[in-house]
C-alpha cells in the first residue's frame, strides 16, 4: 500500500513538474533552405545544366539562432554545379523541377554550408552561390505544416508561373 501512494506522488510531481519545466523545442532541424518552388530555369538547357534559377518563396535558416529561420521572402535562388557533385547536383535539380508549381514544400541545403542568397525578381542572374550539397531534396509532410518556417511560406502570396 505505501509503495502505491508513493508510486502515485511520483507520477503526481513528474506531472505537475512537467507544466513548469520549459518547452523544449520541438524540432532539430540542420535544414538550410525551405522552398514553395514556383520554376525552374536550366542553364543552358535542361539536358546537361550547369546553373539553376529556382523561383519561388524561401525560408532560410537563420544566422543568428540555430533553432530559427528567417522570415519566408519570393525571388530566386541562384546556383551552380557543385565541383566534383555535377550528377548529385543535376539530380536534386531534376527532383525540385518535378515539384515546381505543385505548391510541395520541399527542404534542402545543410545549416553548416554557406547559406544562399534570395535575388530579387528584378536582378540579373549573375555570380551563382554553389549549390549546397547535404542531404538532399526532402519532401515536407502535411503533418508538419504547423512548422514555422513552413507556416511563413504558405502565408506568402503565390507567384508568377
Amino acid at each position: 500500500m505505501k509503495s502505491r501512494i508513493l508510486i502515485g506522488a511520483a507520477v503526481l510531481v513528474g506531472f505537475a513538474l512537467s507544466l513548469i519545466a520549459p518547452a523544449a523545442p520541438v524540432y532539430s532541424d540542420w535544414t538550410a533552405v525551405y522552398a514553395r518552388v514556383d520554376k525552374v530555369v536550366m542553364e543552358p538547357n535542361e539536358s546537361q545544366p550547369e546553373r539553376i534559377q529556382i523561383w519561388g518563396g524561401f525560408a532560410i535558416a537563420s544566422k543568428a539562432n540555430n533553432n530559427d529561420y528567417e522570415p519566408a521572402e519570393r525571388g530566386y535562388l541562384y546556383f551552380s554545379l557543385a565541383p566534383g557533385k555535377e550528377d548529385v547536383c543535376r539530380k536534386e535539380w531534376a527532383d525540385m523541377k518535378s515539384v515546381a508549381g505543385s505548391g510541395q514544400i520541399i527542404g534542402f541545403g545543410g545549416r553548416n554550408l554557406p547559406r544562399p542568397r534570395i535575388r530579387p525578381a528584378k536582378e540579373k542572374p549573375e555570380h551563382p552561390d554553389v549549390y549546397p550539397i547535404s542531404f538532399g531534396v526532402q519532401k515536407v509532410s502535411n503533418a508538419n505544416r504547423d512548422y514555422a518556417p513552413f507556416r511563413s511560406l504558405m502565408s506568402l502570396p503565390k507567384g508568377q508561373r
